[in-house]
C-alpha cells in the first residue's frame, strides 16, 4: 500500500479523546482511516483508570504492551477497582518538561499505545493518530508509542512539522530521534532541542517497527512547499484545512481584520491554490465543509484522494464526546439555536478557536477557574534568571505576569486542557465544583439538520453511507 491508496474518508482526529479508540476503530472496520486524538490522551489513560476502567478495555491493552514493567508501574499507581469516591478529584499526572522524568516519559509511550491498540485490534483497517505540533513535549513519546502499536498514519497541524519526519524515520529503527524546541526569549544564536532515545527502554531486542505515512495538515501552499522541499525525512502527503474546520484554525495571512462578531476575518490569501498543491505530486485530502456528499465530490473533481471528515463524526454515537452533551447540541442543531464562532482569544495558544454555544448548554453556569494543572499548552521561555522555565496565559493572572507575561494576553483566555478532558466526561473536580465543557465543531454543525433529519443519535456507520452518497 502506498500513500495514494489510502482510504477515500479521514475520520478528523478531534479534541481531546472526542477520536477516541472505539471511534477510529468503527471508522476503520469500515474501510476508512480511523483517527485518534493523541492530546492529552495519557491524562485520559489515567482518568479512566481512576474511574475503575469499565469494560476492561485498558487492563487489555496494557497487558498487550511489550515493556509489562511500565504497563504494571501504571496500573499500581492510577488503577481503582471501585473507581473514585464521589467528589473526589483526579489524581494528577506531572506536568510535562524538557527534561521528562522517566515515568512521565514512559507513560507517554504507554497511553499512545493502549489508544491504537484498541483502535487496531481485530480488523486489518487503517488507523492513524493526529497530533499538535504546537504541543511539543510529549510528541515523540507519543509518537513511538503509536509505532510500537503499530499505527498506519500520522497527521499533524497547529504548527509547522517539519522535522517529524525524520523522527519517524529514527524511532522505526529505535534510535535517537530529536526535534527542535520552540522556547521564547532564547539567546540569538541558541537552539534547544528535545530527544527521545527509545533503545533506554529495552532489556533485550527491541521488536520490529514500521514507519507510518506522514501527512501534515496544511492551511497554505507555501508551507506545503517548505514541508516537500526541507523537511529531511518522507512527506507522504496532506490534509488541507480551510479555516471552516473545528478545533484550532491557522491565523489569517491579514491579521488584524475582524467581522461583527469579533471573529477573524479570512480571504483569498488564506485559500490554497490545489492545482499548485497537485504540482508537488503527492496525494492530498480536503478538510473543513466538505462533509457532505457534495463536499466529497468536490473535492475529487479538484485533484484530491478524498476528504477529512471531522464535526459529523464528533456527534456520532461512537465518538468520546459525554452523551449529555452530544445530545444537547443536537437537539440545538435541529431547533436551530446552535452557533459556532471563531474565537480568537479563547485558546492560550493563540490560534484562532471555535467555540460552539447554544441555548441550556449543560455546564454553561459552570464554574471555570484560571487554572494551568494539566500545562499541554504551556508556553517555554527563557526568565530572567536564564531558566527554563514555563507559563500559560490561561493561568491566574497574576502568576503569568510575574513570569513576565503581557497583561493583555490574558484576555479571554480559557483553559482548554481541562475544558476538553470536560468534554469527554472527565472534568476535574475542585472544592465542590466540576470543571464545565467547553464544545469546538466545525462552522457545518449549523447546518447538520438535513443530515440528522430528526435524529439525535446516529452511528459512524451512517455518517460513512451518507458520505458516499448511499444513505437510505
Amino acid at each position: 500500500m502506498s500513500a495514494a491508496t489510502l482510504p477515500m474518508i479521514i475520520q478528523g482526529g478531534m479534541g481531546v479523546a472526542i477520536s477516541d479508540w472505539r471511534l477510529a476503530h468503527t471508522v476503520a472496520q469500515a474501510g476508512q482511516l480511523g483517527v485518534i486524538s493523541g492530546t492529552g490522551i495519557d491524562t485520559v489513560l489515567v482518568r479512566r483508570l481512576q474511574d475503575g476502567d469499565p469494560g476492561g478495555h485498558m487492563r487489555r491493552a496494557l497487558a498487550a504492551f511489550p515493556i509489562p514493567a511500565i504497563a504494571e508501574d501504571a496500573l499500581q499507581r492510577y488503577f481503582l477497582p471501585e473507581g473514585r469516591k464521589p467528589g473526589e478529584s483526579y489524581a494528577m499526572i506531572p506536568m510535562y518538561r524538557k527534561a521528562a522524568n522517566p515515568f512521565r516519559e514512559r507513560l507517554a509511550i504507554l497511553s499512545a499505545f493502549v489508544e491504537v491498540y484498541l483502535a487496531k485490534a481485530g480488523h486489518a483497517g487503517v488507523v492513524g493518530i493526529n497530533l499538535l505540533t504546537k504541543v511539543q513535549m510529549p510528541n515523540l513519546p507519543l509518537l513511538y508509542g503509536a509505532m510500537l502499536a503499530g499505527v498506519d498514519v500520522v497527521l499533524m497541524g497547529a504548527g509547522i512539522p517539519l522535522e517529524i519526519p525524520a523522527a519517524l524515520d529514527a524511532l522505526a529503527e529505535h534510535k535517537l530521534a530529536t526535534m527542535r524546541f520552540d522556547v521564547e526569549n532564547l539567546p540569538a544564536g541558541e537552539e534547544a532541542h528535545l530527544a527521545l532515545n527509545p533503545a533506554s527502554l529495552w532489556d533485550g531486542p527491541p521488536p520490529a517497527l514500521r514507519r507510518p505515512y506522514f501527512l501534515p495538515i496544511i492551511a497554505s501552499n507555501s508551507l506545503a512547499m517548505m514541508l516537500v522541499r526541507r523537511a529531511k525525512g518522507r512527506v507522504d502527503g496532506f490534509v488541507v484545512e480551510g479555516p471552516t474546520a473545528g478545533g484550532h484554525n491557522a491565523p489569517p495571512r491579514n491579521s488584524g481584520e475582524f467581522n461583527e462578531r469579533g471573529e477573524p476575518v479570512y480571504g483569498p490569501r488564506d485559500v490554497v491554490d490545489l492545482v499548485k498543491l497537485r504540482d508537488l505530486g503527492l496525494p492530498f485530502w480536503l478538510a473543513g465543509g466538505v462533509g457532505s456528499p457534495e463536499g466529497l465530490q468536490r473535492a475529487l473533481d479538484a485533484g484530491a484522494n478524498g476528504i477529512q471528515v471531522g464535526t459529523l463524526f464528533a456527534y456520532c454515537a461512537e465518538s468520546g464526546m459525554e452523551d449529555g452533551l452530544r445530545q444537547s447540541v443536537l437537539e440545538a442543531v435541529l431547533r436551530g439555536e446552535v452557533r459556532v464562532r471563531t474565537d480568537p482569544l479563547a485558546s492560550p495558544t493563540g490560534f484562532p478557536f471555535k467555540v460552539v454555544t447554544w441555548l441550556n448548554a449543560p455546564g454553561e453556569e459552570g464554574h471555570r477557574e484560571r487554572v494551568c494543572d494539566l500545562g499541554y499548552l504551556r508556553t517555554p521561555y527563557i526568565n530572567e534568571k536564564g531558566e527554563l522555565a514555563y507559563r500559560c496565559a490561561s493561568e491566574p493572572i497574576d502568576a503569568y505576569v510575574r513570569k513576565g507575561g503581557e497583561l493583555a494576553a490574558t484576555e479571554g483566555r480559557q483553559c482548554l486542557c481541562n475544558a476538553l478532558m470536560a468534554n469527554i466526561g472527565f472534568g476535574q473536580e475542585r472544592k465542590g465544583h466540576v470543571e464545565p465543557p467547553l464544545i469546538t465543531s466545525g462552522d457545518d454543525l449549523v447546518t447538520m439538520g438535513g443530515f440528522l433529519n430528526g435524529r439525535t443519535r446516529y452511528s459512524a456507520a451512517e455518517v460513512i453511507a451518507y458520505l458516499r452518497g448511499n444513505a437510505g
